[in-house]
C-alpha cells in the first residue's frame, strides 16, 4: 500500500495549512447518498462562511470516501459528479465558496471524467446556458451538468485509487 485515504487528507491538509487556510478534515470514509452527503458538506460550509463555525476563512473542508447514487434518471454522472451538483444546489451560489470532488483514479464511475469543480458562478453560468441544476439532479445527469459549463476535471486514468476526495474552500464570510 503506497497511502492511505487518511495520508491523502492529511497531504491536502498540510498544502491548505501552507497557502494560509485552515484545513478541517471531516473524516475518510463519508458513505452514503452523494446528494445526502453533499447537504451536510453544505451546511457545514455555510455554517463557517456565515457565523466563522467551526473554522473562520480562509478555511477548507475536507474529506474522502466513497459515496453512492441511486440512479433514478437517465442522465450520465459518478457519485463526484452527482455530489457537486447537488452542493451547487444547496449552496445556491454562495459567495467565497469553491469546490472540488473527484475519484483518485480518475474516473468517476463510469465516465471519462475524475469528477468536476464548482464555483460561486456556477448556477450563474449555468442559466445562461439554459441549464437547471435541479433538473439535472433529478436526472442524475452531473456529468451533462458539468460538461456545459465545460467544469468537468478529466486527468485520464491515474493508477492509484486511494479514496474520492472532496474540498470545499470558503474564502470570505459573507
Amino acid at each position: 500500500m503506497i497511502a492511505r485515504p487518511q495520508d491523502a487528507l492529511e497531504a491536502a491538509a498540510a498544502v491548505a495549512r501552507r497557502a494560509g487556510y485552515t484545513p478541517l478534515i471531516l473524516g475518510n470514509a463519508l458513505e452514503g447518498e452523494a446528494r445526502e452527503v453533499a447537504l451536510v458538506h453544505a451546511g457545514v460550509a455555510r455554517q463557517c462562511a456565515d457565523f466563522a463555525q467551526p473554522a473562520a476563512p480562509p478555511c477548507v473542508l475536507l474529506s474522502g470516501g466513497e459515496t453512492t447514487v441511486t440512479v433514478r434518471g437517465t442522465g450520465r454522472g459518478g457519485r463526484n459528479a452527482e455530489f457537486l451538483l447537488a452542493l451547487a444546489v444547496a449552496l445556491q451560489a454562495h459567495p467565497g465558496i469553491h469546490a472540488i470532488a473527484c475519484d483518485t483514479d480518475g474516473i468517476d464511475g463510469t465516465e471519462d471524467n475524475a469528477g468536476a469543480i464548482l464555483g460561486p458562478d456556477t448556477l450563474r453560468r449555468a442559466a445562461e446556458r439554459q441549464t437547471s441544476a435541479k433538473a439535472r439532479l433529478v436526472d442524475n445527469d452531473g456529468y451533462g451538468f458539468f460538461a456545459a459549463l465545460d467544469d468537468l476535471v478529466i486527468t485520464g486514468p491515474t493508477l492509484t485509487n486511494v479514496n474520492d476526495f472532496r474540498a470545499i474552500v470558503i474564502d470570505r464570510t459573507r
